[in-house]
């Protein structure tokens, strides 16, 4: 399957609630701007287009409960106090995030010297406004986390009013704790590069685990992309009774088990491991019930996708008849893609908090955007307005 995203004429519109999507071969809806009455388009695409991933593009319509908001109108000299700026590791993203917010992208200049240093100008004023930069700390995670200090020390001295960092992917986030004597807890370093470059507040999406938050001096707001991917996991009409929600390691059973209530209240099964190093891990056994049924892998994060896949295999082995992998962080180092393309996934459902080069696509892999969500937890952090509601 796959969505075509298009323009729409005023006319179409659609509206249906988080878990009550009707099933379609293809559902694309054209990202509203903020404050305009949203457009959607139904289509029939039965092959995939140019080979693309499906990318369904989600409105306030059809999340009447997950992004209800009754401020819906045009905030008018509001929006001038508010800037978003981008950096270069996924402006795709940064654009749906603007696009949905009806704003435009900050003009800012960033250049590399010859001898690999960065260089960001602001080319507008942002003096007395609210900033928000967005920019994931994905692979080249070192590169790209250097850009975004120089990017939050730009506007500091630009004399913003408020700077928050939007970080759709937080790198070293897996770095949480000593294992082994002598190890460095690099996600407590990071945070704290994050803060004394002069960020203000924090938006992450789906971090490696909750106690990073506290990691930070400054307010950090944890952005759930659950409700994402469980909108499409509806929509597929899949019968409660045949589904079985799998967390692949122990790590993961509180996540497993929140996505598995949702899920009208999923049973749930663990894969057991024993990791012999970094990016290498070995299954053991399997903790539940699969035979006969459709289990759906959850975690935060494919990397080299050795556990999930591992855990895949596992699977087909105790009699599941399909398996769905589910993740917000795509970040697909080698040799992830060979292992989730050999046909141990019916899908792997992922989601754009880190941009997808189109050399990885495979004929399973369904990329979600996670723009409106974004863009809606930006506008509730603008105007003083709880965050959490949206999660409820």
């Amino acid at each position: 399957m796959a969505s075509l995203i298009l323009p729409t004429p005023p006319s179409s519109s659609i509206s249906s609630s988080l878990f009550s999507r009707s099933s379609l071969t293809c559902s694309s809806t054209f990202i509203p701007r903020r404050g305009f009455a949203p457009n959607a388009v139904k289509c029939e695409v039965t092959e995939p287009v140019n080979g693309k991933p499906f990318d369904p593009v989600i409105n306030d319509q059809i999340f009447s409960k997950f992004l209800q908001s009754k401020r819906l109108e045009n905030r008018g000299n509001n929006n001038a106090r508010l800037k978003i700026f981008s950096g270069t590791a996924n402006s795709a993203l940064s654009q749906e995030i603007a696009w949905y917010m009806g704003l435009d992208l900050g003009k800012i200049k960033i250049k590399r010297f010859a001898d690999g240093e960065i260089y960001v100008q602001l080319q507008e004023s942002v003096r007395g406004c609210d900033v928000y930069l967005v920019q994931p700390t994905c692979p080249p995670a070192n590169e790209n986390l250097m850009e975004l200090l120089v990017m939050i020390d730009a506007c500091r001295r630009a004399s913003a009013k408020n700077i928050t960092a939007v970080i759709p992917y937080f790198g070293y986030a897996r770095a949480d704790r000593k294992t082994q004597g002598r190890e460095s807890i690099a996600a407590k370093l990071v945070a704290n590069l994050i803060t004394e470059s002069g960020a203000d507040r924090v938006l992450a999406c789906d971090l490696h685990s909750g106690q990073s938050m506290g990691y930070f001096d400054i307010p950090v707001d944890h952005v759930y992309c659950q409700p994402v991917i469980l909108d499409y996991l509806a929509s597929k009409k899949i019968c409660s009774n045949d589904l079985v929600v799998v967390s692949p390691d122990v790590g993961g059973v509180a996540r497993a088990r929140a996505f598995a209530k949702k899920l009208s209240d999923a049973p749930l099964a663990i894969v057991d491991k024993r990791r012999q190093g970094h990016n290498v891990a070995e299954v053991m056994n399997l903790i539940g019930d699969v035979k006969g049924k459709v289990a759906v892998m959850v975690d935060d994060m494919i990397d080299t996708a050795g556990t999930i896949a591992k855990g895949a295999a596992l699977l087909h082995e105790e009699g599941a008849r399909e398996v769905y992998a589910c993740s917000t962080h795509a970040v697909f180092s080698p040799p992830a893609i060979e292992r989730l393309s050999s046909g141990l996934f019916q899908e792997v459902i992922i989601t754009n908090t880190i941009p997808i080069m189109e050399k990885n696509y495979f004929p399973q892999l369904t990329v979600l955007s996670v723009a409106n969500l974004l863009g809606e937890t930006i506008w509730r952090v603008h105007d003083d307005s709880s965050v959490s509601s949206i999660f409820q």
